[in-house]
């Protein structure tokens, strides 16, 4: 079920960036760190973006003193799975833990002024068939073996006694490893109970700890197969997932918000009718979701608007994610989570927050850092029309954001003002009020 448009992006999902296969020394538990408290926000940040494979805590000084920066200048969500994804294997022995990359990653994280999130995924191989002190990368995405759910919540709760300062899980990465080949559909029930045990788990350790799931990825085709009613010009949500949720719904202990993560283009069909039209996806599934779950706050844990094979210059690319972005905010989405695709050092990084092995800022750091400042969770949003359809726009009292989605320059009447953009130009402008 892995979607073809994000192979690119999830090349190196799920792997460690030290083990290989071979069998690991578990060194005795350190201290944990010391993290600063979150810093105070004018209210629930809304924006944030999901540390994965190479990330500024391992790229140098210079890279990582210059992402922190980018990163903290307006605090935001920050996350990070607890194995695979830049992590390495925190229990490879049954009670014995290795914490030092977990550690390393959530200290950049405070040092960065992130609120922070986990995603507890991935699970230890024993608990899925292999062998203690051994890592198999290979078989990251499966899930463990029920008798083992127990000790995956406890493996939850030592984390989260680990990192007090950390108030939001999720759990579990896509339903890695919970698919019935027998039936051709999602095993909603394997996961809820492991999700159940979980909840049951860390709401014993902290009863204010935040716990979300399903972190299920919602496909779409344009085809009539398994067709759902949630569909529109953007393609079909395939029933089997809209079953899964539903399952997890009426079986669920209990939950603080509902997750889930997809692409704006199909399966089958790639993106249509065209990258911006696609969009509205995310609209409307938020909008299912709220319906359906009584307005759980919905957090989209992951959000793709490109295929692995465009070739878009980094303009339009950045065009295309903020207008998901006004998407996201216009449909009242809890939570935003950008899954950061930074690579090696020296390597192209399309769609990146800085230059990887140097830190330097690509657009996406300003786009997340702007939505952060102006349109974080309580803020209202004001109708502001444009006379062009192709320049779209959201607004509040103070601020603006105005984006051509075209490849040409386009003139457009907005908020009373005329504005000249070049294409895909994205523009933000003070109101005044």
């Amino acid at each position: 079920m892995v979607l073809l448009l994000v192979v690119g992006i999830m090349m190196y999902a799920g792997r460690s960036t030290e083990s290989d296969d071979s069998a690991m020394t578990v060194v005795p538990t350190e201290p944990a760190p010391t993290l600063d408290p979150p810093p105070p926000t004018d209210g629930w940040p809304r924006w944030g973006v999901t540390h994965t494979q190479f990330s500024a805590a391992e790229e140098g000084h210079q890279a990582e003193l210059a992402a922190r920066h980018l990163l903290s200048r307006v605090p935001m969500l920050q996350n990070q799975h607890i194995m695979g994804w830049g992590a390495e294997n925190p229990e490879p022995v049954q009670g014995r833990y290795d914490f030092r990359s977990l550690d390393r990653r959530l200290k950049f994280m405070s040092s960065a002024k992130g609120l922070p999130v986990i995603t507890l995924c991935c699970a230890p191989d024993w608990m899925k068939g292999g062998k203690e002190g051994k890592t198999d990368w290979a078989k990251n995405t499966l899930a463990p073996y029920p008798d083992f759910f127990d000790e995956y919540a406890k493996l939850a709760v030592t984390v989260a006694k680990r990192y007090p300062t950390v108030k939001h899980f999720m759990v579990w990465n896509e339903f890695k490893g919970f698919w019935n080949n027998g039936s051709n559909s999602w095993d909603a029930a394997a996961y809820t109970q492991l999700y159940n045990t979980v909840y049951d788990a860390l709401k014993a350790v902290d009863k204010d700890i935040q716990i979300g799931g399903p972190y299920i990825p919602i496909d779409s085709d344009q085809a009539e197969t398994n067709a759902s009613e949630l569909r529109g010009e953007w393609g079909i949500v395939d029933q089997r997932t809209l079953d899964a949720i539903d399952y997890w719904m009426k079986h669920k202990r209990g939950a603080d918000f509902i997750v889930i993560d997809g692409a704006s283009g199909t399966r089958d069909a790639g993106i249509v009718p065209d990258e911006f039209t696609a969009l509205k996806k995310f609209s409307a599934v938020t909008n299912w979701l709220r319906q359906k779950s009584g307005d759980l706050p919905v957090w989209w844990a992951e959000w793709y608007v490109a295929p692995e094979t465009a070739d878009w210059t980094e303009e339009r690319r950045t065009a295309v994610q903020a207008v998901a972005m006004m998407e996201f905010a216009s449909s009242g989405v809890h939570t935003a989570l950008y899954w950061d695709p930074q690579r090696r050092e020296g390597a192209d990084c399309p769609g990146c927050l800085w230059r990887p092995g140097e830190g330097g800022e690509l657009p996406m750091a300003g786009l997340l850092s702007g939505f952060t400042r102006w349109f974080h969770g309580g803020v209202t949003l004001e109708p502001v029309t444009s006379s062009d359809p192709r320049v779209r726009v959201l607004a509040q009292a103070k601020q603006m954001v105005v984006v051509n989605t075209a490849s040409t320059e386009v003139t457009a009447q907005v908020d009373g003002k005329s504005f000249r953009l070049a294409p895909y130009e994205i523009k933000w402008e003070d109101r005044g009020r």
